[in-house]
């Protein structure tokens, strides 16, 4: 059960109405994350700004990769049902590709590299390797591209502490948890 409030409908107040019905209309219904969100108008702004804005770095399927890597590293059962069901139904990412990202690779080899990036990003808290910025510059991508990676990343980090703190009820179709992969 989540332990802060999850707004109904006719609790959102005025300042988060506009984004929620927003929400609402992209999936059908409002998943527990934004109705959680909506008690803090300013933390809800915040959070849709930032996914907005960084909707414009990178490809849509180099994002959903790292969001499913960094959402398995840091063991988000919540953003790892609502990551996999983005990237499948919205982001057209395979089954196999969403499992390989999932365990830090990909079909693609350069979303791999990404992949394997973004985990050790997360699991050295930012302390990455010489090797591993290597590893992804050998990938084929540059500076600015990995401030880009390491940015997607921590929004991504900002979600899945959310929904951890409040273990968000899994409101969409749900995935093993973060501790398997299967």
């Amino acid at each position: 059960m989540s332990r802060l409030n999850v707004l109904a409908s006719d609790e959102i107040p005025d300042g988060a109405k506009g984004i929620i019905d927003n929400v609402g209309a992209q999936f059908g219904f409002v998943p527990n994350m934004f109705a959680t969100l909506a008690s803090n108008p300013t933390v809800l702004d915040v959070v849709m700004t930032l996914q907005g804005t960084l909707s414009r770095v990178l490809d849509a399927k180099t994002r959903h990769t790292i969001a499913l890597a960094v959402s398995q590293a840091n063991g988000c059962d919540y953003c790892l049902a609502m990551h996999t069901y983005v990237s499948a139904e919205l982001g057209g990412m395979s089954g196999d590709d969403i499992a390989l990202a999932r365990a830090g690779s990909s079909i693609d080899p350069k979303r791999a590299a990404v992949a394997r990036f973004a985990q050790q990003v997360v699991e050295s808290r930012g302390q990455v390797s010489d090797a591993d910025l290597e590893a992804v510059r050998g990938a084929g991508y540059s500076d600015p591209q990995i401030l880009a990676i390491v940015t997607v990343a921590v929004q991504v980090l900002l979600t899945n502490f959310i929904n951890n703190v409040n273990q968000t009820d899994i409101d969409i179709p749900a995935v093993s948890p973060a501790g398997t992969l299967g």
